[in-house]
């Protein structure tokens, strides 16, 4: 078994196998499509204008701002990008760390990859990507394994990111473990619960773990040191990386959403979905909702939700938005949803019972029941489930790519959101030249 620092200084894209690339290819359209709706949001307006601000083109060279094209420096494009993705919670995810990767990796990876003169191809690319994934998802179990508090994303993911970019830097595996320690030390241990009971722009944390992993990166080819990452290295941990380079946990655990809010919310999602049209039901038919979960997921309170990230960390709202206008989409973010009286009267009928079992087997999955109450009296309930877009019950490719036209073609329109489609799922096979081409897709403003 290698370590974790000889693993990231000497994967090549020939040791990927067939299935971590399909992964990979998937996560960047998925992600893509995401931030194309994100880089609409008054959240990634506020991070492009701090990014500008406070993080400028520096002597690292400039990199473009995902899917707006000002030019900063890659810690800042890479906030600036992480941000944009996390401003709409539909991207790509892992249960088993409670949290997402893709939303710090793919900014990140992009931002430094813009600013070296020379371009990667897309087998460099996909190695760098293999790597981030795979050491923050390491990283986020053994986190999560060993601290107390339930860390955000970020925490783990600047590990990854650290790692990732310290190769990409061209570092050795010594530039490696110090990058990833940095990465650590300096991540943000950002309380998730804290943004799930008071959710704000906070989100889940890649906002600044992003940054942190590219900074950690910088530092540690400039000789500043930082070893060990615990999480990486620490006896505790050991367990976590003892098939590394031949076990993949991002092709075990990386999962994909329907809905563009929190995962814990989507089981009761796709209940009540099965509920209404297996009954025929309209939503004024609805006098109750009961929907039976584990124990965060009741957090996930947001009867009344007036922020989009109240929205976007709630539970009762979004099943109560599906009940009425079966589905929950792009349309539904738009502000008049959170005062649309249909909506609002069903989300307030919507009871949260934490069910000890449910929490007990929600480890790694996410568990829930729905019961409708109908106005005549009747009751009918879902069988207990977990959410599609597990490797259990995923969504197709077919589904990726109807997510990504959902959200990318009101932005960017069909032509480029085609191009970026086409590109980016075969990416691992383009050229520098053509991966130039990908990148101009993503990073530079729509119109």
């Amino acid at each position: 078994m290698p370590t974790f620092d000889r693993f990231t200084a000497d994967l090549t894209c020939a040791d990927l196998p067939e299935p971590v690339l399909k992964v990979l290819r998937r996560s960047f359209l998925d992600t893509m499509g995401v931030a194309a709706v994100g880089s609409t949001t008054q959240l990634a307006d506020i991070a492009r204008k701090g990014a500008a601000a406070l993080f400028g083109v520096t002597e690292a060279g400039p990199a473009r701002m995902m899917m707006n094209g000002t030019a900063v420096s890659p810690a800042g494009a890479a906030m600036a990008g992480a941000l944009t993705i996390d401003s709409i919670d539909a991207h790509d995810g892992t249960s088993p760390c409670k949290g997402h990767a893709g939303s710090a990796i793919f900014p990140a990876l992009m931002a430094v990859a813009d600013a070296q003169e020379q371009p990667a191809t897309g087998a460099e690319l996909a190695t760098l990507l293999a790597i981030a994934y795979e050491v923050s998802y390491r990283a986020g179990l053994a986190q999560h394994a060993t601290c107390a508090d339930y860390h955000t994303s970020g925490a783990w993911t600047a590990v990854g990111v650290a790692a990732a970019v310290a190769r990409q830097l061209g570092g050795d595996a010594n530039v490696i473990r110090h990058a990833a320690g940095i990465g650590e030390y300096h991540g943000p241990r950002s309380q998730m619960m804290r943004c799930i009971d008071h959710p704000t722009m906070v989100r889940d944390g890649v906002g600044w773990g992003a940054p942190s992993g590219v900074t950690a990166a910088y530092l540690a080819t400039m000789g500043f040191t930082g070893a060990p990452a615990l999480t990486c290295e620490g006896d505790d941990a050991a367990e976590f990386w003892t098939d590394l380079g031949d076990g993949w946990r991002l092709v075990e655990d990386t999962h994909y959403k329907p809905y563009p809010c929190c995962r814990w919310a989507h089981p009761a999602l796709d209940a009540v979905a099965e509920l209404m049209s297996g009954y025929n039901l309209t939503h004024n038919q609805v006098a109750e909702v009961e929907i039976r979960t584990f124990h965060n997921a009741t957090r996930l309170a947001g009867h009344e939700p007036a922020t989009p990230d109240e929205f976007a960390y709630s539970i009762a709202f979004p099943v109560a938005t599906q009940i009425v206008r079966g589905q929950v989409g792009v349309p539904e973010l738009a502000p008049e949803t959170l005062t649309d009286p249909d909506i609002l009267r069903l989300s307030r009928a919507t009871t949260l019972i934490d069910d000890p079992h449910f929490t007990k087997i929600s480890v790694g999955k996410r568990w829930a029941q729905v019961t409708l109450v109908l106005q005549d009296g009747t009751r009918l309930t879902s069988e207990p489930r977990t959410p599609r877009g597990d490797t259990d019950l995923p969504l197709s490719d077919q589904e990726i790519s109807d997510k990504f036209h959902l959200f990318a073609d009101p932005v960017l329109g069909r032509t480029r959101a085609d191009e970026i489609e086409d590109l980016s799922t075969r990416f691992d096979s383009l050229s520098a030249q053509e991966v130039s081409r990908l990148f101009d897709l993503c990073l530079n403003a729509p119109g």
